[in-house]
């Protein structure tokens, strides 16, 4: 019993992925380093890859073998890989839910009770909505998975209709949709593509010399929030950049600081008024940078809303409540605004 343990200790020490020296182990573990090299020689037999370097920083390190051991998990990996399960069940992926229930299944039974309680109320408590957006076929994002880890060129006939060759960088996840950021061979410029998208992808089976790869995450919402589309929108918000980006989501629009008190949010859609009412919902006040036509736009729209205001028999004066005059003012403002952004 006490050798077990031990070479579960081992073990455990071994999936850190680090290389680890005899002597260490041997002084971590209390033995000698030739109970070490029998412990180790156990762990081979078990099926564990434990391979040996000789010299100065060599020891022992646990390599990928061709079928998957038992792994050794300690108590939060154990709940996170549960709770990571139960949320896979409603993942975006399509053809993953099956194997997410099967794999949770196994580690329920072998869960010690105070974990399997710890897993039982997150579930309990947590309702896992699946993603309205388009499934991504598990096929199809282990291809291009495996692409990018071995830095393969990828082919795949896009939603285009047109055969793309590209070397894949980076897989981005954002508003539940998978995107794909490629260096595209025949645009020579990077490219972001939608994984549900992508029909027939396959490794070309050539390597590739890494390159310089850009901020992903920007790339991909500069995409989504501005190259989709023919027309893009630029206001100037006088206000911080964190209190714009607390109330607009990132796949909308890009909020760019442009000092400490205003910021830039930039983005596209297939009417830009729809872009206008959004900004006038936030309830900061702003300016139409450009396009010139939608600053006038907004001065037509400030307009109705002074005249909607108003009360229909006559002006208000004086006497008028104090909403009204607050939005009068409001309206005001904003056709001030939009004058000086035509202007």
């Amino acid at each position: 019993m006490e050798t077990l343990a031990r070479v579960l200790r081992l073990l455990g020490r071994l999936q850190s992925g680090a290389v680890l020296s005899g002597p260490a182990l041997a002084e971590e573990l209390g033995v000698t380093t030739r109970c070490v090299r029998r412990d180790v020689e156990r762990l081979r037999e078990l099926g564990y890859p434990v391979e040996a370097s000789p010299g100065l920083g060599g020891g022992y390190r646990l390599a990928a073998g061709r079928a998957l051991p038992p792994l050794l998990l300690d108590d939060a990996e154990a709940v996170a890989v549960a709770v990571a399960l139960q949320v896979a069940t409603g993942s975006a992926v399509d053809g993953v839910e099956e194997p997410a229930v099967r794999a949770l299944a196994k580690l329920d039974q072998v869960l010690p009770k105070r974990l399997a309680r710890e897993v039982a109320a997150v579930a309990e408590t947590t309702s896992v909505v699946p993603g309205g957006g388009p499934r991504v076929d598990v096929r199809v994002l282990l291809v291009v998975v495996r692409s990018i880890r071995d830095r393969e060129r990828l082919a795949f006939t896009y939603t285009d209709g047109q055969d793309r060759r590209v070397e894949p960088a980076r897989l981005v996840v954002s508003g539940g949709r998978w995107y794909l950021l490629a260096w595209d061979l025949g645009r020579t410029d990077w490219r972001t593509f939608r994984l549900d998208r992508l029909s027939e992808p396959r490794s070309l089976g050539v390597r590739f010399a890494a390159r310089p790869v850009p901020d992903a995450v920007a790339r991909v919402r500069e995409g989504v929030t501005q190259r989709a589309y023919a027309e893009v929108a630029r206001f100037r918000i006088e206000a911080p950049a964190a209190a714009v980006v607390a109330q607009v989501p990132p796949n909308t629009a890009v909020v760019e600081p442009v000092g400490p008190e205003a910021c830039d949010l930039v983005a596209g859609a297939d009417d830009l008024r729809w872009v206008l009412a959004r900004v006038l919902e936030v309830g900061l006040p702003f300016r139409v940078l450009e396009p010139a036509w939608l600053a006038e736009e907004a001065g037509v729209w400030a307009q109705r809303l002074l005249r909607a205001s108003q009360s229909p028999a006559v002006a208000p004066s004086k006497g008028a409540s104090p909403s009204s005059r607050a939005a009068m003012t409001a309206a005001q403002s904003a056709s001030a605004a939009a004058t000086t952004s035509s202007g």
